[in-house]
């Protein structure tokens, strides 16, 4: 009894860890570190207003403070 026990709790636990891991790079609009790439061909940075590449460097330094890495 003691050993379901044990090993349940430690299952809780190891839920915890997990899912307080995986909120650390959570925001509002979803998960920003488990996103696609957001890296793209120099065709479309190209193509780009001035405020579109703002905002996707915006994003791109978003992303790896949160994440600890880039794109």
């Amino acid at each position: 009894m003691k050993r379901r026990l044990l090993d349940l709790v430690t299952r809780i636990l190891l839920l915890i860890v997990v899912l307080t891991g995986a909120a650390a790079c959570t925001t509002a609009r979803g998960s920003i570190c488990l996103g696609p790439d957001m890296r793209y061909r120099q065709q479309v940075y190209d193509a780009m207003s001035d405020d579109e590449a703002a905002r996707h460097l915006a994003s791109l330094k978003l992303r790896e403070e949160l994440c600890g890495r880039s794109t």
